[in-house]
């Protein structure tokens, strides 16, 4: 079978017969290898580098419905230290902060603490 060689900007290209783009399993897109024997052109197909494709029906129904399901355990990464440090002595109290500040619009003091009010639900 004989093609034709057309211009393609700077390059030349090779038109594939539909017959042989057919039996290959080309599309536009598909990577061939390219390679030259003597005065022979060689173009290979890559088929082995293609990404499967799944369909979220099919991988569901591979799935074996349990009567109970596996445990969840929790494993942190590193078991947290709670902290040594207290601050009391140099941290400002409820009172200081008011004193500053004055008292927040939101807030009600209840004892040395504040207390955040919500909003009634109706």
């Amino acid at each position: 079978m004989k093609a034709k060689l057309a211009k393609w900007g700077n390059s030349l290209a090779l038109r594939l017969p539909r017959q042989f783009v057919t039996e290959l399993g080309l599309s536009e897109g598909s990577v061939v290898e390219l390679d030259r024997d003597g005065s022979k052109l060689v173009a290979e197909t890559r088929t082995a580098g293609r990404i499967p494709h799944y369909r979220l029906e099919d991988l569901l129904a591979t799935i074996s419905p349990s009567a109970e399901p596996p445990p969840v355990e929790n494993w942190p990464a590193v078991e947290p230290r709670w902290p040594d440090d207290d601050w009391s002595d140099i941290a400002p109290t409820d009172a200081d902060m008011d004193a500053d500040m004055g008292p927040a619009p939101d807030r009600k003091i209840v004892g040395q603490r504040h207390a955040i009010r919500r909003p009634k639900r109706s």
